[in-house]
């Protein structure tokens, strides 16, 4: 495959979108409810953008109780109100609230919606030479139950008792008997996994049906062939843990026991309910669905990562149908890993053996992936555009997140360091200096295509070389904390002799996430500045 087939698709040279109409659309039907393909897009990219400085400004709220917990908040802890910060200082249901919705919003409402939604409806037609998505109309579907899942979502806060507070993985018994935000949770999942639902079946027809004439699969960029794998995978993966959300929506609001055991007790109290339940069954539904999907994570960030080398080395991508069938195989074998998550829930030896198999060929796939862009960039003519930055930076900081996985995935470690925060470590460098970076990336690459303006190269690498440094600060001494042993979801750490032995790190992590925050001033500035432009 060429460099100019690579760049001329991944830019939608040679592209014009077609005109359906003989007059002017009125503003509500052109921008608002539109069908375009790229309208939807941005209108995914903006709301996901939007969400994640929400969760993110989650996060430092976190850090503030884990590095000085005990201490009231300046400013902030009196304007969240004395029911979330008594006296300044953050309650622990508040603490557990924030937990549970930072993961939530990072995950589903921000990083999927901006690689996919965002990313793939804008890129994916005119890559395929489509006049726009096979369904238009169910993209503009899709879109508009996102958003109301997404505003359901945060009017979990206002509910009595506060948001969900049993962690983003949401495990009963404890979210069964969790306060009524809890049902909202709940309910905003549903119309979230509906709205992927939705727009997987129209990027799966998209790409299979509507191709330029002569463009056969094996010429398409690399970028469709990672978005229509993760296109399968939330085909797949996201009916079980819609239907395991509607059973919990029954075990809170109908009198039914499907993760409710006989015997319960709460407070010192017998719960009156049918029992019989499994809190093990929603285990096995949700890491069903929440193991592609880190993958659906990871994948939308790969393409994007291809095409930007590809463009920047001025160079065809090494090894292309090996990076195809790395995808697809990746793709097959997420289905088959699930349970290296649940090692620590009585599982037996010859099952765990299989998993610990399972994950381990699985790790073989995404060294060939890291390799093919390594050798890419071999006897390139490189150019350290904002984009190149962060999509050569993606390969080191996907490597850390995937080697540090290793251990997680042999039952004899795991023992040690499950539900640390070596996990916490972990799984961010996959999904912040990896996804996120790639996301950055595609933003400074595609952003002149989507707008028809230019982003300032120098604040884009004043953005990156603030936000990688501040991001390591943030997640690396993560893995010294696991090794040493300390629990995340800990209110206050400290209250342990481990814990203490290593709160130091804590302030480093929240000075970093703090740095962090800083870091995406630039990327703020610049994004306005252009559109002054």
């Amino acid at each position: 495959m060429s460099v100019e087939h690579h760049t001329a698709a991944g830019n939608g040279n040679g592209h014009a979108h077609a005109d359906h109409g003989h007059h002017e659309l009125p503003f509500w039907r052109k921008y608002i409810f539109s069908v375009d393909h790229k309208v939807i897009g941005i209108q995914y990219a903006v709301t996901a953008l939007v969400f994640l400085f929400f969760g993110f400004s989650l996060m430092m709220l976190l850090r503030w109780q884990l590095a000085y917990p005990g201490q009231p908040l300046p400013v902030i802890g009196k304007l969240l109100g004395e029911t979330a910060m008594p006296g300044g200082v953050m309650a622990p249901e508040f603490y557990n609230q924030l937990g549970a919705m930072h993961g939530t919003i990072m995950v589903f409402l921000g990083v999927v919606p901006l690689a996919v939604g965002g990313f793939g409806n804008f890129v994916v037609p005119l890559q395929i030479g489509a006049p726009d998505m096979a369904f238009p109309r169910l993209n503009m579907v899709s879109y508009w139950v996102f958003l109301p899942g997404c505003i359901l979502m945060l009017c979990s806060f206002l509910m009595p008792g506060g948001a969900a507070q049993s962690g983003w993985t949401s495990y009963p018994p404890l979210s069964d008997i969790a306060p009524s935000g809890q049902t909202v949770w709940c309910l905003a999942m549903v119309l979230i996994i509906t709205s992927s639902l939705l727009g997987s079946i129209n990027f799966i027809v998209t790409i299979v049906q509507l191709r330029a004439k002569g463009l056969s699969f094996w010429r398409l960029p690399f970028f469709v062939h990672a978005q229509l794998v993760t296109a399968f995978l939330l085909l797949l993966a996201f009916p079980p843990l819609e239907a395991a959300t509607v059973m919990q929506i029954m075990d809170r609001v109908a009198g039914t026991s499907f993760f409710l055991p006989s015997g319960l007790v709460v407070s010192g109290e017998q719960l009156k309910i049918a029992g019989g339940g499994s809190p093990l069954l929603w285990q096995h539904l949700f890491w069903f669905l929440a193991h592609p999907e880190v993958y659906v994570l990871i994948l939308p960030g790969m393409g994007i990562v291809a095409e930007v080398i590809a463009n920047n080395t001025r160079k065809p991508l090494w090894g292309y149908r090996l990076l195809v069938y790395s995808v697809i195989f990746i793709g097959f074998m997420s289905f088959v890993v699930w349970a290296h998550h649940m090692f620590m829930t009585g599982m037996g030896t010859t099952m765990s053996t299989f998993f610990q198999t399972t994950t381990m060929i699985i790790s073989v796939p995404s060294v060939v992936i890291l390799t093919c862009f390594i050798m890419s960039l071999y006897g390139g003519n490189i150019r350290f555009t904002t984009p190149m930055l962060f999509a050569t930076a993606f390969l080191p900081m996907f490597a850390i997140g995937g080697l540090t996985g290793l251990p997680l995935g042999l039952t004899a470690s795991d023992i040690y360091l499950h539900d640390t925060f070596y996990v916490i470590g972990h799984f961010h460098y996959v999904v912040a200096p990896g996804s996120l970076f790639a996301l950055f990336a595609g933003i400074y690459y595609w952003y002149p295509k989507a707008t028809g303006r230019q982003l300032s190269d120098k604040l884009g690498k004043l953005h990156f070389w603030l936000s990688f440094v501040a991001i390591n600060f943030v997640f690396m001494p993560m893995f010294f904390q696991g090794m040493a042993g300390l629990s995340r979801r800990l209110y206050d750490p400290t209250v342990y002799a481990h814990g203490r032995g290593v709160q130091a790190l804590n302030v480093v992590i929240s000075w970093g996430a703090w740095g962090l925050a800083i870091a995406q001033l630039p990327f703020i500035v610049n994004f306005f500045m252009s559109l002054r432009a």
